[in-house]
């Protein structure tokens, strides 16, 4: 069950924004593979390959000309792990960097995504996905997870060329669903995301999976759980609702 923070009452909304990757999509399963090319630094290298992800998408989108200097995530994401690698003194070679490229487009999702979508469609709630990651990532990551067919729209920033959590990237959301932001809920296991999102007025959701301590703001997601399973409370099922 989410948890409000701060509000002690749940307020409506109409429709649902997933993030994606760090979400429903676990970005620390590549240590997996990393620790079969690099033993004992799969876990270290999935967490630095991660940080620099961000902060890059970072730098570029507070650039003076961030259109000039935006980059598809795809191309950010080769890049940190290529500094990811140097940071911890090891060596990469073609083959295993194209291994761990590939290995994005197959993450692992957490095990309650999938009966959670399942079962926001047979309740007939407009879930949808806004993504630092490019179209074909989203497309090929939903598939191999055998999510496709059960989020839409499926936003990326790149129509906006700038990157979370910058307001352009979260305006693609109230565009595309043409609502207020308040009237969406807005879910995200990245704190920073659920923070930039409940800045711009989404209603938030943050999936506190690891039980992080809160960000010591004054900004704060509107409700915090610890699995996605919590987002079933703000759509309830309507055939248990009219039965007497």
């Amino acid at each position: 069950m989410a948890t409000p923070t701060p509000s002690s009452r749940p307020r409506p909304v109409r429709a649902l924004l997933f993030d994606a990757y760090g979400t429903l999509f676990d970005v620390y399963s590549v240590a997996a593979l990393a620790e079969q090319l690099f033993a004992g630094h799969g876990a270290a290298l999935a967490q630095a390959w991660r940080d620099k992800q961000i902060e890059y998408t970072r730098l570029v989108s507070m650039s003076a000309a961030p259109d000039e200097h935006y980059r598809p995530f795809w191309e950010l994401t080769r890049a940190a792990l290529r500094h990811a690698v140097q940071a911890l003194g090891l060596t990469l070679h073609a083959a295993a960097e194209e291994r761990l490229m590939n290995q994005y487009h197959h993450l692992s999702c957490f095990p309650e995504v999938k009966p959670v979508l399942q079962a926001l469609k047979s309740r007939g709630v407009a879930a949808g996905v806004l993504s630092n990651g490019d179209p074909p990532m989203l497309e090929v990551a939903l598939k191999s997870a055998g999510l496709d067919g059960l989020l839409a729209p499926l936003l990326s920033v790149q129509a906006a060329r700038r990157y979370k959590t910058d307001p352009a990237a979260y305006a693609l959301g109230t565009t595309a669903l043409q609502l207020p932001a308040r009237d969406i809920l807005f879910v995200s296991g990245n704190a920073w995301d659920a923070i930039g999102a409940a800045c711009f007025g989404y209603t938030t959701l943050w999936i506190n999976r690891a039980g992080a301590p809160a960000e010591q703001l004054d900004t704060q997601p509107a409700y915090t759980a610890s699995n996605l399973r919590a987002v079933l409370d703000h759509f309830p099922n309507p055939a248990r609702q009219s039965t007497p």
